[in-house]
């Protein structure tokens, strides 16, 4: 079995704190919209793959700009190396991002439900409209309401091996299914820098999560 792999959400700026994260982490999450003016700075300081993601109120996050000027923030995340940009599948210029940034980033399409689970049926639905789109990795997130959400998300990934998809649930009751989810052959989870920097319900920080695995010996 492939060791986990770990993305830590940066969510500010605060160097001590990204350094920290930086070396347990896999991969970093650079939240653009969190961190505000001056993410470029920080991004050209980041020395492990990162993904690149804007977030607007539609979304759950801070970016209060137009569409337009949203993604000219990714574009210039682009440029200065992001590995992965996320895009949400219900972006406006879906088709456009998309040829915009393959083949300078990967692509990731991604799909956030925040009030609950559908069945693996819908899910399924969910992953081919984003491989229709052009993704190169998919990434499902939806709100657990019971334990039997994370057998939902869980068993969406065996139904596309072939793959990089990234499916967890939300909340505390999904807080399982981001342990599992890359021992169940998820692309990778994602945790908070530290304690106090969560950037979703439910999400753990990096050190307990690196702690779990370690405790299973991976």
């Amino acid at each position: 079995m492939d060791k986990p792999k770990i993305c830590a959400v940066i969510v500010s700026d605060d160097a001590e704190a990204v350094k920290k994260a930086e070396v347990l982490a896999d991969m970093l999450e650079l939240r653009m919209d969190l961190v505000g003016s001056g993410w470029q700075e920080l991004a050209r300081r980041l020395h492990k793959p990162w993904i690149a993601t804007m977030r607007d109120s539609a979304h759950r996050g801070k970016f209060t700009g137009s569409e337009e000027e949203r993604v000219n923030e990714l574009m210039q995340a682009v440029k200065l190396g992001a590995y992965i940009i996320d895009v949400e599948l219900d972006c406006p210029a879906l088709e456009d991002v998309v040829k915009s940034i393959k083949g300078r980033a990967r692509c990731m399409v991604s799909y956030h439900n925040w009030d609950g689970t559908p069945n693996l049926e819908q899910l399924s639905v969910t992953v081919q409209r984003q491989l229709a789109a052009g993704a190169e990795i998919c990434k499902v997130v939806t709100m657990a309401r019971n334990v039997y959400d994370n057998l939902a998300v869980l068993k969406l990934i065996g139904l596309f091996p072939w793959i990089d998809l990234i499916s967890f649930a939300m909340g505390p009751v999904g807080a399982l299914s981001r342990v599992l989810s890359p021992l169940a052959g998820g692309y990778l989870t994602y945790a908070s820098m530290d304690e106090d920097s969560g950037s979703a319900p439910g999400q753990m920080s990096v050190d307990a999560l690196r702690k779990i695995y370690r405790m299973i010996s991976l």
